[in-house]
């Protein structure tokens, strides 16, 4: 995410850090090296010129605390203003507290709205809410398709009928969640591939008539430019209520991100960072700022730890590494735990320091797993359980039935001893110090983020 911006301003800020004072001529040129970023990554001009002014007034106008260096002032300077150009705070969706809760998704085609509706159902579901999904694009051959194949994954009711009728499809769902007490209705509406008077008037007439509580319009981050002047004449024509940005994790440059909320004046409310149904995130400015600046995000990084905890498999794995009892079923067990977080390598976009640069000289293969897990699988449980009993014709076996080399089994079960020395030191520490419920539970002393 944001690769190429993420590494012309980690470059800019490693001239600024080796800098012994800060004066005005070295804040100039540091900050016509960002704006100059800022405009390669397909920032907004006047977005970019904007930013860079208000940066370098503050950066001038600041003294500076001789416990921070000079260099650590500015960085800190532009992260606050990037804040504040993202949006300062997240913005929630609007909840009707007297009924269905109605949403309309507007966009245009290809931009991932239909996937979006997907998402954005499984997050309510998730929260314990009952949502229908109206089928409301009349035009895209496959939309409707789509969305009832998404529905029945995620056992959702889709509301649409074979008619070119989108008003109507919407009206029927409404009427469908209020009659079954739905918390939630989403209305996925037809796109296009460019902006005309026939689309714009048929939201208009949707609008006028169903009265949603939110409108979400949803645009292709990787467009740039696009999408931002897109958003523009959508935001002028039907008002929406707030912005979906998709395809994000493909996103290297952020040019649209960055621009879109100082141009429409509409919150961004939700990311879409993959194309599992998972990949949902709600926007919050201050995490993003800290990942363009390569500050990490650790808060998204445990929520996601936290959304795949399980507490019964926690305290199983913290008694086994009290008694010093780590098999290779619980490092299975650990590896599948691990997965469901997300690509390696966008988990470790969240860690602080981890830049770019680093990332790109370091082959991040998830294939790799699945050596891993071959290899697991063509063990017996007796051999999980005692890794010792491998002897030469037991290993032979489990490479030809992982399809693996004998220096691929060889290696695993190096690598697996090294990890049991470990977790028995880890559990020698714990008995003493307390540590273990901590390391089990992955965060220690991270607590739920309220309404998440």
């Amino acid at each position: 995410m944001f690769g190429d911006l993420q590494t012309k301003l980690e470059s800019v800020f490693q001239k600024l850090r080796g800098q012994g004072i800060l004066t005005e001529s070295n804040i100039s040129d540091s900050l016509r090296e960002v704006r100059r970023a800022f405009l390669e990554a397909d920032v907004n001009f006047k977005v970019a010129k904007d930013f860079i002014d208000k940066v370098s007034q503050k950066a001038i106008g600041t003294e500076i605390i001789k416990s921070i260096k000079p260099g650590q002032l500015v960085v800190k300077i532009i992260h606050d203003e990037l804040v504040l150009l993202l949006g300062e705070t997240s913005v929630p969706l609007y909840q009707n507290k007297n009924g269905v809760t109605i949403v309309m998704v507007v966009g245009l085609q290809g931009s991932g709205k239909t996937t979006f509706c997907g998402k954005l159902a499984r997050n309510f579901k998730k929260d314990k809410k009952s949502v229908v999904l109206a089928g409301a694009d009349v035009y895209r051959p496959a939309a409707k398709d789509q969305l009832k194949t998404l529905g029945k994954s995620l056992e959702i009711p889709v509301i649409t009928d074979d008619s070119t009728d989108a008003l109507k499809i919407c009206q029927n769902a409404v009427e469908f969640a209020q009659k079954n007490y739905a918390d939630y209705v989403i209305l996925d509406t037809a796109g296009r591939l460019h902006i005309d008077e026939k689309l714009m008037q048929e939201l208009q007439t949707i609008k006028s008539n169903v009265n949603p509580h939110e409108i979400l319009f949803v645009v292709d981050s990787m467009t740039g430019q696009d999408a931002v002047n897109s958003a523009k004449e959508f935001q002028e024509k039907l008002d929406y209520t707030g912005i979906v940005l998709t395809k994000l994790d493909g996103d290297t440059r952020g040019g649209a991100a960055l621009s879109i909320r100082a141009v429409t004046g509409k919150p961004i409310k939700f990311i879409g960072v993959g194309e599992k149904l998972t990949d949902l995130e709600p926007f919050y400015p201050e995490r993003l700022a800290s990942r363009i600046l390569g500050m990490g995000d650790i808060i998204s990084l445990v929520e996601k730890a936290q959304e795949n905890y399980d507490e019964t498999e926690a305290k199983k794995l913290e008694e086994k590494l009290r008694k010093q009892e780590f098999t290779i079923e619980d490092f299975y067990q650990q590896l599948q735990n691990i997965k469901k977080l997300g690509p390696m390598s966008q988990l470790m976009g969240m860690l602080p320091g981890v830049n770019p640069g680093m990332l790109k000289n370091t082959k991040i293969d998830d294939n790799s797993f699945k050596k891993i897990e071959a290899i697991i699988c063509s063990m017996t449980y007796a051999e999980k359980q005692k890794p010792k009993i491998l002897n030469g014709s037991r290993r032979k076996r489990i490479s030809k039935g992982s399809g693996t080399t004998l220096q691929d089994i060889n290696k695993f079960i190096k690598q697996f001893e090294q990890m049991q020395l470990m977790m028995k030191e880890l559990g020698k520490i714990s008995k003493k110090k307390g540590l273990l419920s901590s390391l089990a539970k992955g965060f220690p002393g991270v607590p739920k983020i309220p309404g998440l």
